[in-house]
């Protein structure tokens, strides 16, 4: 069998795991950098004093911006997890490689489809591409064989672990950084099919086989892809904490079962949080409501605050078995706050959980949705927890990961320690000014609040323009940010001194 024991962590490392682990990584990264550059165009748009794109760009970029940000980069990255915490950290074997190089082939031929048609203009209907807007059906296609792609890769995690326990590479149970990818991949397959099952019939209405989908129906069935995508995210990354806070400082959870109820409770429960889209529809009864915005939903946040917990406290606890115990804050002050891995990942818990979780909270509930949800506000919250939160804590993972799978140290290195900062604080900043902005009803779409062409005479509070241009400011900063990640990231991987 072809493996390689990783030389820093003694890690067994299976050639096709890694290398479907090297093709997925850059991948995500090269998506995010073109994600990420049309998020810089539509701070620029939303910035009153620039509003540099028109309405035709500005609508089309913002499509691809979702799609290339949300769905390409996070998938991406989470399939190269898959294959690492499947295999690399059980110390096993990619069961069934040619699938797994499948699943990649279909992910990348549905990303190009959709990326294609929407360059070309033919796709202009923004990430949710609510019927009865229309796109080119290659876009709809291209969406569902991307979906197919991804259910194939989760597929090959369940695979891999049942060869696992074969090979007897684990004992009792899966190391907790598998345990939250087996979560993720199982929410991952659940919202994946729904993205399938919705995109199917709009893709035979958009040729013209199907004569009508209904507007309510379309939301209600696109929701269990739209937010439950989310949802991936968060399961994944709070593996990535753990894993990480375990590599860099040798951290244990201070109660491993609790950790996993918690990874159980997002797969019973996060998914129904979905619904907090659809509050504001008439097509759901009060009663439902109700129930899905307190009981239900408080569970999953049960879920969070328990990792929130568990995972500063298993730090902590490492830090002061390594001697740093004087005072309450000693362990924190010694943290290694230089390493890039480390910093990301604690910036990524302080931006999901205080920034991204709260607002979540508080926007789930029915009576302050009504008053929030099409607004700049729920913008900046969902920024909070896909970017504050998630894409923090993968630049993370992707620092981590550079020395054992691709074996190259990182170029840059001043560089790279203060680049989860910068971008952190941009995009803080960034999100703080959507959401307060969102508060005085500035709409959460539109490419121009003045409504300069409207029939009627409206205006903002100045108040707006100045939170509006905090949101620009703080743009600036996580695109310069995004732009080390990305020069750190790749120039480590092709040109980063080899290690042993």
């Amino acid at each position: 069998m072809d493996y390689r024991i990783c030389s820093l962590t003694g890690l067994k490392i299976n050639k096709p795991a890694e290398d479907l682990i090297k093709w997925n990584m850059v991948t995500a990264i090269l998506f995010l950098a073109i994600g990420g550059f049309m998020g810089l165009l539509m701070a620029l748009t939303r910035w009153p004093s620039v509003h540099y794109l028109d309405t035709s760009h500005y609508y089309r970029f913002l499509t691809l911006h979702g799609f290339d940000a949300l769905l390409l980069w996070i998938l991406f990255f989470e399939v190269a997890l898959v294959h690492f915490t499947s295999a690399v950290l059980l110390n096993t074997r990619v069961v069934a490689p040619f699938s797994a190089w499948i699943a990649y082939a279909l992910m990348l031929v549905g990303a190009a489809f959709v990326n294609i048609v929407v360059f070309a203009g033919k796709a202009d209907v923004l990430f949710t591409s609510y019927v009865p807007l229309k796109a080119n059906g290659v876009y709809y296609l291209g969406i569902i064989i991307f979906a197919v792609g991804a259910i194939v890769a989760f597929a090959n995690f369940f695979a891999n672990i049942i060869q696992a326990r074969r090979d007897k590479a684990y004992q009792h149970s899966l190391p907790l950084g598998t345990f939250g990818l087996a979560a993720a991949s199982i929410i991952g397959i659940v919202t994946l099919a729904h993205g399938a099952v919705i995109m199917i019939p709009v893709f035979f209405w958009s040729i013209d086989l199907i004569k009508y989908i209904d507007p309510a129906t379309y939301r209600l069935v696109f929701w269990g892809l739209g937010h439950p995508s989310q949802q991936i995210n968060v399961c994944a990354m709070v593996a990535m904490w753990y894993m990480t806070a375990g590599f860099v400082l040798g951290a244990k959870p201070v109660n491993e079962k609790l950790s996993r109820t918690a990874f159980v409770l997002y797969i019973l429960f996060i998914n129904v949080a979905s619904e907090h889209h659809l509050l504001v529809d008439p097509v759901l009864s009060s009663w439902h409501k109700i129930i899905n915005t307190s009981y239900v939903m408080h569970l999953a946040v049960l879920a969070s605050m328990i990792h929130a917990f568990a995972i500063p406290a298993s730090i902590e606890v490492a830090l002061r078995n390594k001697g740093y115990t004087k005072g309450l804050f000693d362990w924190l002050k010694n943290a290694p706050w230089g390493n890039p891995a480390f910093s990301a990942t604690f910036l990524s818990i302080i931006g999901f959980g205080f920034l991204g979780g709260t607002t979540g909270v508080i926007f789930g509930t029915e009576q302050f949705n009504i008053i929030r949800h099409n607004t700049f506000a729920i913008t900046g919250h969902f920024h909070a927890t896909v970017v504050s939160g998630t894409t923090i804590a993968f630049m993370g993972g992707t620092y981590l990961l550079i020395p054992y799978i691709f074996r190259r140290n990182l170029v840059l290195p001043k560089l790279a320690a203060i680049q989860p900062y910068l971008y952190a604080i941009g995009v803080a900043v960034m999100l703080i000014g959507m959401m307060a902005a969102g508060t005085y009803g500035v709409p959460r779409r539109h490419w121009d609040i003045t409504f300069s062409n409207a029939i009627f005479s409206f205006s903002f509070d100045p108040s707006a323009d100045m939170f509006l241009s905090m949101m620009g400011v703080g743009g600036l900063f996580a695109a310069l940010g995004g732009a080390m990640f990305i020069i750190i990231s790749l120039g480590s991987i092709m040109f980063g001194r080899k290690i042993q």
